[in-house]
Parts: C-alpha cells; sequence; structure tokens
C-alpha cells in the first residue's frame, strides 16, 4: 500500500494560471489590444466626421 500513495498524478496548474504565466503570450496581447482599439477608435472617428457640402 505504501507504493500507491506514492504514485499520485501530480497537481493540475490551472488553465488561467498557465495563461498568465505565458511571457510571450504576454507581450502578443500587450501589443494586439492596444492596437486592436486605437484603430476601432479611429475607424469610428472617420465614421463621425460630417460629409462636406
Amino acid at each position: 500500500m505504501p507504493q500507491e500513495e506514492n504514485l499520485q498524478e501530480p497537481e493540475r496548474i490551472p488553465f488561467f494560471q498557465r495563461l498568465l504565466e505565458n511571457p510571450f503570450l504576454l507581450l502578443f496581447l500587450g501589443v494586439v489590444v492596444p492596437t486592436v482599439f486605437y484603430i476601432l477608435w479611429g475607424i469610428m472617428e472617420i465614421a463621425t466626421i460630417p460629409v462636406a457640402q
């Protein structure tokens, strides 16, 4: 019986912890999220400019 106790599965790391510990993913999100935000903001600003007569 003592050997069976040593064969326990290692503790699973939660998904969000694995996600937030990935530096390349954080770098990617830190570049992409502001870029998309400013592009959408620019498109909204252009769409609200009144048409010249």
